[in-house]
């Protein structure tokens, strides 16, 4: 007898709701969750809901506190010191095995991003830039073509989400960061993977040092 496939689970779909609040900043970094505001909202139960939000808590976007109910993670200076360093490493990495595993059709597909970050460079597009950034450093990881990768760099990467801000917006870090990936890009392009990865690697250290300056002269 074939068991039948259950459909998505309802607390899944309740997580990806809050999920994309919370990455749109709805749901502020250190707010308290109103959990009977939200099920009103969506017309379910707690039950659900509390599932969501163990599923939330698993990926660090969350904190569930004994009596106190659920926040949204706040992340400090702390954090990201703890981060970056970690995504400098496997993205490094991604880029080093993307060289070894891409085809002339894949860099074909990466130099049409890079032009997009051209363009929005030169425009002075920062948000643009940022979605071209982001889609540049997701489709690298893809050429990796790793999945372990991939999953660790994911995770992390939902946790910076949760950061409202980023360095492209202070002065002169765009044309910094447009320069990185030209330097990324002529590395894939000459197929030399170990100069890929550390240029990788440097350019996420180089955006962490970016962030610790705006959130300086904020505090100044």
């Amino acid at each position: 007898m074939t068991a039948r496939i259950a459909p998505t689970a309802l607390y899944q779909e309740v997580a990806e709701r809050l999920r994309q609040r919370i990455f749109a900043h709805e749901l502020l970094p250190g707010a308290w969750v109103d959990e009977q505001k939200i099920a009103e909202q969506y017309g379910i139960s707690r039950t659900p809901l509390r599932e969501a939000l163990k599923v939330l808590a698993s990926e660090g976007l969350v904190v569930l506190k004994p009596r106190r109910g659920c926040y949204v993670t706040e992340i400090s200076p702390r954090d990201l010191d703890d981060i970056f360093p970690l995504i400098a490493l496997l993205e490094g990495r991604c880029a080093a095995e993307a060289v070894h595993k891409m085809n002339k059709a894949d860099l074909e597909r990466l130099a049409a991003i890079h032009a997009r970050l051209e363009r929005s460079a030169r425009d002075n597009q920062i948000t643009d830039f940022f979605e071209a950034n982001q889609e540049f450093h997701r489709t690298i990881q893809e050429l990796a073509d790793n999945r372990w990768l991939l999953q660790v760099i994911q995770d992390l990467r939902k946790v910076l989400k949760l950061s409202r801000i980023h360095s492209l917006s202070l002065e002169g870090r765009l044309q910094q960061s447009l320069e990185e990936h030209r330097a990324i890009m002529a590395a894939l392009e000459a197929g030399d993977a170990r100069q890929a990865e550390q240029l990788m690697h440097d350019h996420l250290l180089s955006g962490r040092e970016a962030l610790a300056r705006m959130q300086d002269s904020k505090a100044a």
